[in-house]
């Protein structure tokens, strides 16, 4: 059975599988306008429109992801702009599955240059985003 990059249910978060959508970077086919979206996410939040209100949150949040998401920045930074991108979405909790285990280090400063109104949770690699309310 293949494993979906997002997987939602009643009783779990959304969870955003970070490795899936780093493959699908690096096998797009990139355009001018995607490159600038890579480099100035917050251009493509501003420019591009949105998806559809009524489409499921993880479809939602998979095809803005990978207008915001590049292989050309840190994975520290790519994680912010999913932050970023959930809070500007209405999630209140969402998970990402990593390849790896952050360090502390990466975790502070992921933490840093967030709110204050936000409580992450590193249970291997499995990264839980909470935000304050």
């Amino acid at each position: 059975m293949e494993k979906s990059p997002e997987s939602t249910s009643s009783s779990e978060p959304l969870c955003l599988d970070y490795t899936d959508y780093l493959a699908a970077l690096c096998n797009k086919r990139w355009r001018f306008v995607d490159a600038m979206y890579g480099v100035m996410p917050i251009f493509g939040m501003v420019t591009k429109m949105a998806p559809s209100r009524q489409s499921a949150p993880k479809e939602r949040m998979k095809g803005l992801a990978l207008q915001v998401l590049s292989t050309q920045v840190s994975d520290e930074t790519n994680i912010i702009r999913l932050i970023t991108l959930a809070r500007q979405q209405g999630l209140a909790a969402f998970d990402i599955q990593l390849p790896y285990s952050l360090t502390n280090e990466q975790l502070n400063a992921i933490s840093n240059e967030c709110d204050d109104a936000l409580n992450l949770t590193l249970r291997d690699e499995r990264l839980s985003v909470r935000f304050c309310m």
